[in-house]
C-alpha cells in the first residue's frame, strides 16, 4: 500500500510531515528554487556552517505552524466563549484551514531574492517588496492548479502568507488574522522560531536556542487585554509559557548582536549589494514571476566570479573584494559613551573619516533590529488577561539591537 503521510528528517524538528497532496506543492518550482537561496546570504564566509537554505527553513515553518494550530484549536485550550465563536466548528473547516495555513507557511518566503535579505531594499523597483512577489507566485497559474488539487482557495493562501501588513486592500476576519499571526507575528510567529533555532544550529551561535516546545504548548488565542475592555482576539500564551517567550526574545536580541549584525557579515552584504547594482539590468531585479523563478544564488555566483576577473566591469572591485576576502575593515563601531555625549556622534566621525581618507574609501552602515514588538496577551491563573509587558521583568528591558559602523578600504590602513 502506498504511503499517504510522508516524513523527512530535520536537524531542528526531528521529523517534518506532509501528505501526498502537499508533496506536489513542495515539489513545485517556487519551493524547489529555495534549495538554491542561502538563508543567511554570504554569512558562511564568516561562519562556515551557515550554508543552510530557505528550503529547509520553509519546511520548518510549515511544520511549526501546524503544531501551533493543533494546540490553539484544541477545545481544551479555548478558554473563552468569544474565542470559541471565531474558531471553526466543523471538522471539515478545521482541516481546510489547517491545510491552508501549512501551505501559506511553506510559501511565505518564495518571494525572496537571491541571497535573501542581503540585497532586497535597494534592488527592487519602487513600491515592490518580497512579500508582493510571494503573492504573485501563489497566484500564478501553475500554483493555482495545485491549490485546486488541495481544495483550498488561492487568496486564502496569499492572505495568511503575507499578513495584513502587506495585504492591505482586503479585510481580514479575526480568524484569518490569527492564522496569519501564527506565521508572521513579531512576538510569537513560527517564522521567527524556526530561523532563530536553525541559524543558531548551523552557525554554532548557541544564543539562539530556547524552549520552543514549552512555548508552543502554552500558546492560546485570547481576547486581547480583556481586563481593559477590548475583545479583539490575538495570539498569546498561558502564564506558564512566559519564561519561554522571554528566552526567545532574548535569543533574538543576542542573535542580532552576535550574528545578524556581525560587522564582517554586514560588509559582505554591502559589497554584494554594490556589485548587484552594477550587474543587474537597470540595477534592480525583475519582478515578473518567471524571471524571479529563474534567478538563484547560483546565477549570481557565476556573474560574481566572472566580474571578479574582468577589470573593465564597473562592479569588478566589489566582486573581487568578495572573492578574495579583501573586504573593507571595521574602523569604528557604535559606542554608548559617544552616543551619550552626542546623538550624532557616528555621523560626525564618519564625516571626519571621509575628509581624511576620501569618500570612496569609507562606508557608513546603520541598521536597527526588525520586528521588535513584544506586546502580546498572557492568561493568568485568576482568568485575567494582561499585557506581557505589564508582568514580565525581562521583556521591557530587552534592548533593540542596533549598529552604527564605519568601514575603511584596507589599502588606507
Amino acid at each position: 500500500m502506498l504511503k499517504y503521510i510522508h516524513e523527512l528528517r530535520d536537524p531542528i524538528h526531528n521529523f517534518i510531515h506532509y501528505s501526498t497532496e502537499e508533496r506536489k506543492a513542495i515539489d513545485s518550482r517556487p519551493i524547489q528554487r529555495l534549495r538554491y537561496i542561502h538563508q543567511l546570504a554570504l554569512t558562511y564566509l564568516v561562519y562556515p556552517g551557515a550554508t543552510h537554505k530557505r528550503f529547509e527553513h520553509s519546511l520548518g515553518v510549515m511544520e511549526l505552524a501546524s503544531r501551533v494550530y493543533d494546540v490553539v484549536t484544541d477545545p481544551n485550550n479555548i478558554l473563552y466563549d468569544s474565542i470559541r465563536n471565531i474558531v471553526p466548528k466543523s471538522a471539515f473547516e478545521l482541516q481546510y484551514w489547517r491545510r491552508t495555513l501549512r501551505m501559506a507557511a511553506l510559501f511565505h518566503d518564495v518571494g525572496h531574492l537571491p541571497f535573501s535579505h542581503a540585497a532586497e531594499k535597494e534592488l527592487l523597483p519602487d513600491d515592490w517588496n518580497h512579500e508582493m512577489i510571494t503573492a504573485e507566485i501563489i497566484r500564478s497559474e501553475d500554483m493555482t492548479k495545485i491549490w485546486n488539487d488541495l481544495k483550498i482557495q488561492t487568496e486564502d493562501v496569499v492572505k495568511l502568507a503575507v499578513g495584513p501588513r502587506y495585504y492591505k486592500n482586503y479585510n481580514f476576519t479575526h480568524w484569518e488574522a490569527i492564522l496569519s499571526e501564527i506565521i508572521v507575528s513579531d512576538a510569537l510567529g513560527v517564522d521567527r522560531m524556526d530561523y532563530l533555532l536553525r541559524d543558531s544550529h548551523h552557525t554554532g551561535v548557541a544564543y539562539g536556542k530556547f524552549d520552543h516546545y514549552r512555548l508552543i504548548e502554552t500558546m492560546r488565542i485570547l481576547p486581547k487585554y480583556y481586563n481593559y475592555g477590548s475583545k479583539e482576539p490575538a495570539l498569546g500564551i498561558e502564564n506558564g509559557g512566559l519564561h519561554a517567550v522571554e528566552a526567545m526574545l532574548l535569543a533574538r536580541y543576542f542573535m542580532y548582536t552576535q550574528l545578524y549584525f556581525h560587522p564582517v557579515r554586514r560588509i559582505y552584504d554591502i559589497h554584494l549589494r554594490d556589485f548587484l547594482k552594477t550587474w543587474l539590468q537597470d540595477g534592480v531585479f525583475i519582478t515578473k514571476v518567471e524571471s524571479h523563478l529563474q534567478m538563484t544564488d547560483n546565477d549570481v555566483f557565476v556573474g560574481l566570479f566572472e566580474v571578479a576577473h574582468d577589470q573593465s566591469h564597473p562592479g569588478h572591485e566589489y566582486a573581487e573584494r568578495i572573492v578574495t576576502r579583501n573586504h573593507f575593515r571595521l574602523l569604528y563601531d557604535r559606542k554608548q559613551e559617544d552616543i551619550s555625549k552626542n546623538l550624532e556622534a557616528q555621523k560626525a566621525i564618519y564625516n571626519d573619516f571621509k575628509k581624511q581618507f576620501g569618500e570612496n574609501n569609507v562606508i557608513y552602515d546603520t541598521e536597527k533590529q526588525r520586528g521588535g514588538d513584544s506586546t502580546f496577551p498572557v492568561y493568568l491563573n485568576n482568568r485575567r488577561i494582561v499585557s506581557a509587558l505589564s508582568i514580565s521583568d525581562v521583556l521591557p528591558k530587552i534592548p533593540i539591537a542596533a549598529i552604527d559602523s564605519i568601514y575603511i578600504n584596507p589599502n588606507c590602513l
